[in-house]
């Protein structure tokens, strides 16, 4: 669809977004715990620390940035994937529990990293 932009389908391409965007992370105080984290329910691309907030991070690397695409490309069903492996990974690790929650997504593009806290509530 013309204006439209898509997300990059080449694994590299996403893995290489993912390592910037943990960069990008590490280089605002956040602590990685994890990346590419899976369960039957789902993937989260980055989960963090942030002080005393668990971020879950959802990585999309696209050619160029165009926001009115973002309810496209995370849609309820997917939101609704990471609640639960979210959920999973706290359960899996109680050394978080009492800790705040946040659903974070990082856009990339070729120059610029945009960063949406708390994009999507549970």
């Amino acid at each position: 669809m013309p204006g439209k932009t898509a997300p990059q389908d080449n694994p590299a391409k996403g893995r290489a977004g993912e390592e910037r965007a943990g960069c990008f992370l590490r280089e605002k105080g956040m602590r990685i715990l994890a990346r590419n984290y899976r369960t039957r329910t789902g993937e989260i691309d980055i989960i963090a620390l942030d002080n005393e907030t668990v971020v879950f991070a959802e990585v999309k690397t696209w050619s160029a940035l165009d926001f009115a695409d973002l309810e496209q490309s995370i849609d309820r069903k997917k939101q609704k994937r990471i609640i639960e492996t979210a959920k999973y990974f706290l359960s899996s690790h109680r050394e978080y529990n009492g800790m705040d929650v946040r659903f974070d997504v990082l856009f990339l593009d070729v120059l610029d990293i945009k960063h949406i806290e708390s994009a999507f509530l549970e």
